[in-house]
């Protein structure tokens, strides 16, 4: 059977896209790939159509680090409408309910801060895409159908209250991985004994990232050619944990590493994964700390894989 030639260039890196209102992430995903004409990409996270902000975008290599910004913390800044409750959590669903909002207080709602702050319990929403026996849960939801979920423990470092003008409410929410911001204004709404949903929701950071790019900057930039838009990518490496340590190999050693070999390497940390680079700052991959002190490779790069 004849192999088909992937079309596009195979370019590599992480762009940090401003997701305009009213797409999906993956219709982003695609204009983005389209711009530069690449082989393969992928983003880490959906955002929400009614969603705006950070969606850091991987291109060719750096599909293979994604998990890693999956998993890092998250900043948010959402709008709320205490008083009404939708079918979706948001301004996109359907009214289920209103309730009265007079007596609601900034007092009441700052008191509930110490609630909803550490680490919490919460009930994924069912117009979410994770999966109930290969089936999204949005999907179920349309049909009609409810299905019983787990609660997951997750956890809000900040939240903080920036304004409130009945029925307004305004927050701003610093939380790690697999946080629904949708959900955390239900139960706030609901704590006041009035229902909440979002209306306006914005992710303002991804881990260590904040700037980021529109499409239309893009696309502007993408007329003056290929070379504009490549110069906006960060390498691979940007996409991992910064606390994990730079080891830097000389040539020999990136041989035995990209043999699949463990080695010893000195003044590497006593445990943990590090970030692997030649001594031409080459970026080679990740490696894992074993427990007799060698590195051991888990995830290799080709080298000068920015750009290849």
């Amino acid at each position: 059977m004849r192999q088909r030639t992937p079309k596009g260039r195979p370019i590599s890196g992480i762009l940090l896209l401003d997701k305009p209102l009213g797409i999906s992430s993956n219709a982003a995903l695609q204009q983005v790939k389209r711009l530069f004409h690449a082989q393969k990409a992928g983003h880490t996270g959906s955002l929400d159509n009614l969603a705006t902000g950070l969606l850091p975008i991987c291109l060719g290599e750096a599909t293979k680090i994604s998990s890693y910004l999956l998993d890092a913390d998250k900043h948010y800044r959402a709008l709320c409408k205490l008083g009404e409750t939708t079918t979706t959590a948001d301004a996109e669903g359907e009214i289920l309910q209103i309730r009265s909002v007079e007596n609601v207080s900034l007092q009441q709602i700052q008191a509930l801060v110490p609630q909803f702050s550490g680490e919490i319990q919460q009930i994924p929403p069912m117009y979410s895409a994770l999966k109930r026996n290969g089936q999204p849960l949005y999907k179920l939801a349309r049909e009609g159908k409810t299905v019983e979920r787990e609660a997951r423990t997750l956890t809000i470092y900040s939240l903080d209250i920036l304004n409130f003008t009945a029925p307004w409410l305004e927050i701003e929410v610093r939380c790690s991985k697999g946080t629904y911001i949708r959900t955390l204004a239900e139960d706030i709404g609901e704590a006041l004994g009035c229902g909440a949903h979002i209306q306006q929701l914005r992710r303002l950071g991804v881990g260590s990232f904040a700037d980021m790019m529109d499409l239309p900057s893009l696309q502007a930039l993408a007329e003056t050619g290929l070379e504009a838009l490549d110069a906006l990518l960060l390498p691979l490496e940007a996409g991992l944990p910064i606390h994990w340590t730079d080891l830097y190999l000389h040539a020999a050693v990136v041989e035995w590493i990209l043999q699949g070999q463990a080695v010893q390497i000195p003044h590497a940390p006593p445990e943990g994964m590090v970030k692997l680079f030649d001594m031409q700052k080459h970026f080679i991959g990740i490696g894992t700390v074993q427990e007799d002190g060698r590195i051991a490779p888990k995830r290799l790069m080709p080298v000068n894989n920015h750009f290849c």
